[in-house]
């Protein structure tokens, strides 16, 4: 069986942080504000990967307003969405997602961040989409008052041969 989920996430920026996507810290004057490390590329992730699973949101697992989880690196929850996937008969099959910004530009960084990503997740590069598009100056983004993140997360079912 396969399954798909969608995740959406956006962050306004913060000049007091660093610029984390996809567990790869991004070359930038300033980050993004959140609970955690505001990873907003892994934030979607975990959403599309929990909702191919049926198992709730990033919010439902990882609370905002949980101080365990303040400050602390998206990497965490990743890992842990994997795992629990895996306790529910998932695997992780494939990823993509576009990252909504006007600044920084960031197709220089996109491939450290697709490699980021295979490392912490495990799977192959080639099983990793990640591509990055502006807002056109249009609403919030064009603004350039923060970013946000839509993924699709593919799992199927595991066989234990």
């Amino acid at each position: 069986m396969i399954r798909v989920g969608i995740g959406y996430d956006s962050h306004r920026y913060d000049q007091e942080r660093p610029l984390i996507l996809g567990g790869y810290c991004v070359d930038h004057s300033y980050g993004l504000s959140g609970h955690s490390d505001a990873d907003v590329l892994i934030h979607a992730l975990v959403d599309a990967i929990l909702g191919a699973a049926a198992l709730g949101d990033i919010g439902r697992h990882y609370s905002n307003t949980d101080p365990q989880w303040r400050d602390v690196s998206s990497t965490i929850f990743l890992k842990d969405t994997l795992d629990l996937i895996r306790e529910h008969g998932w695997n992780l099959q494939q990823i993509d997602a576009t990252i909504v910004a006007e600044q920084p530009t960031l197709s220089p960084a996109i491939d450290a961040i697709r490699e980021s990503l295979a490392e912490i997740l495990n799977i192959p590069l080639t099983a990793i989409g990640l591509k990055a598009s502006t807002n056109e100056g249009m609403g919030w983004i064009g603004r350039r008052e923060g970013m946000a993140v839509i993924a699709v997360a593919t799992l199927a079912s595991r066989t234990d041969s």
